[in-house]
């Protein structure tokens, strides 16, 4: 390891993690030579990637589709935005998830961004071994046949346009077709160190 890189590592603070076993350069015109694999590298355990982001807040959505065998939903921490022309937005969704059949087969999905008086919903696509669509007060269908939660403050309805495998976890990209956006600005639903939280004049930063 270079004097430049230990240099690096005595700076960082003392909760920092690093591999197991860093990757060692393959010449001296190549130090940064490109990873052919995965395995190459020992990262993070699952425990210590949790920790990483576990300070790192983000928008709360619920995700619904169906693929022809009734009606699927998730909540998610997963979505951004990634282009506004072409407007695409992306997501990601656990293989060991109820919903990933189904979303793994469906063409179009209605993405929710959820406001801070919808912890109730957040909270009920959460839930495993329940019937997340049994309350039929608080969804309906599209004229082009999704479901989706009209009480949401936001939903975009989009295409689906690409899939990839990351892990244990599947990517999928998705075409905005459609959205509906409330005329009333309303606090969003966020989460945050294992919590809930809202975000609004409260927390407001001058700067």
């Amino acid at each position: 390891m270079s004097s430049s890189s230990s240099a690096a590592q005595s700076r960082q603070p003392a909760q920092s993690y690093e591999p197991a076993q860093a990757p060692q350069p393959t010449s001296q015109h190549s130090p940064l030579a490109p990873v052919q694999s995965l395995d190459e590298l020992a990262g993070l355990s699952p425990a210590e990637f949790k920790l990483a982001f576990r300070n790192h807040p983000a928008g709360v959505a619920v995700i619904t589709a169906d693929a022809g065998d009734g009606p699927v939903g998730l909540t998610a921490t997963s979505v951004f935005s990634v282009s506004a022309e072409p407007p695409l937005l992306v997501f990601s969704i656990s293989g060991q998830s109820s919903s990933a059949p189904t979303l793994n087969r469906a063409d179009t999905v209605v993405v929710h961004l959820l406001g801070a008086d919808q912890l109730d919903v957040a909270k009920l696509f959460a839930t495993s071994g329940v019937d997340r669509f049994a309350d039929t007060s608080i969804w309906s269908r599209l004229v082009t046949g999704e479901p989706y939660l009209p009480g949401a403050p936001v939903w975009i309805r989009g295409r689906i346009i690409n899939r990839m495998e990351a892990g244990g976890s599947t990517v999928i990209a998705v075409h905005a077709l459609q959205a509906h956006i409330s005329s009333t600005e309303e606090p969003p639903l966020v989460y945050h160190n294992r919590t809930w939280h809202h975000v609004g004049d409260h927390s407001r930063l001058e700067g």
